[in-house]
C-alpha cells in the first residue's frame, strides 16, 4: 500500500509538473496573440474616440495602407491610403460616428511579425454603411507591436 501511495503521490507530482509546462508554453504563445489583438484593438478604439494621435501611434514610421476596390467600369483596383490623412479625418470626426467592428479570424505570430485576418463590419453615425475583411502585418518593435500594412476589402452585400 505504501508504494502505491508513492506511485501514485509521484505520478500526480509528474502530470503536475507536465500540466505546468503546457500551461507555460500556452500562456507565452498567447502573450504574444493577445499583444497583436490589443494593438489592432486599440487603433479601433482610437477611431470611435477620434483620436488621431492614437491611431497614428498603432503604426510604424512606413506603414502602408490599401483597400481594394472597383472603379466606375466595375474593374478590380487597389487604391493607396495615406496614414496622416487617414488620421487627420478620424480626428475630425464626432465621437463615436467611426464604428469597426471586427472579430479574429487568424492570428499568426514568428518572431517580431504577426499576422491578422479580421472578418469586420463598418458603421458610420450608427447606421451599417459596409463589410469586409481587414488583412494586418505587424512588426514587434522595441517589444510593442505596430501596424507596418493593412488592407482590406469593401462591400455592401454578403454581410451577414
Amino acid at each position: 500500500m505504501a508504494i502505491f501511495i508513492q506511485i501514485s503521490s509521484m505520478l500526480k507530482a509528474v502530470i503536475g509538473l507536465l500540466l505546468m509546462m503546457g500551461s507555460a508554453n500556452y500562456a507565452s504563445s498567447q502573450t504574444a496573440v493577445d499583444s497583436v489583438k490589443l494593438t489592432i484593438g486599440n487603433l479601433f478604439s482610437a477611431m470611435r474616440e477620434t483620436n488621431a494621435r492614437g491611431v497614428l501611434n498603432c503604426f510604424t514610421d512606413s506603414a502602408v495602407m490599401q483597400t481594394i476596390v472597383r472603379d466606375a467600369k466595375g474593374e478590380t483596383m487597389v487604391k493607396n491610403e495615406k496614414l496622416s490623412e487617414f488620421a487627420m479625418i478620424v480626428g475630425s470626426m464626432p465621437k463615436g460616428a467611426a464604428d469597426e467592428r471586427i472579430t479574429f479570424d487568424m492570428v499568426k505570430v514568428d518572431g517580431a511579425l504577426a499576422t491578422a485576418w479580421t472578418p469586420y463590419k463598418f458603421y458610420f453615425n450608427g447606421q451599417f454603411s459596409h463589410c469586409g475583411v481587414n488583412s494586418f502585418q505587424l512588426v514587434r518593435i522595441n517589444g510593442l507591436w505596430k501596424i507596418q500594412y493593412i488592407i482590406d476589402t469593401r462591400r455592401k452585400q454578403g454581410c451577414e
